[in-house]
């Protein structure tokens, strides 16, 4: 996930600055290429923080399903 969202928010970067560069800094095509920079870099804060990180026992259980630490007992 990361780090290809990343990839395209480096590319979408270096696009802006390209527009920018040529255009000029109050054109719209500078304004336009860099809201999609900010709209990949919003989706990518969302992205990760709607994958919790599991600690290491959760990781170990996760490998480990049938290990007797991971049992889960219901009533």
């Amino acid at each position: 996930m990361s780090n290809n969202i990343e990839e395209k928010i480096q590319q979408e970067r270096e696009a802006a600055r390209a527009a920018c560069d040529i255009n000029g800094a109050e054109s719209g095509a500078c304004a336009a290429a860099w809201d999609v920079v900010e709209e990949l870099q919003a989706e990518a804060a969302h992205q990760r923080q709607k994958a919790p990180k599991k600690n290491a026992f959760e990781q170990y259980c996760d490998a480990n399903p049938d290990a007797d630490e991971c049992r889960v007992y219901e009533d």
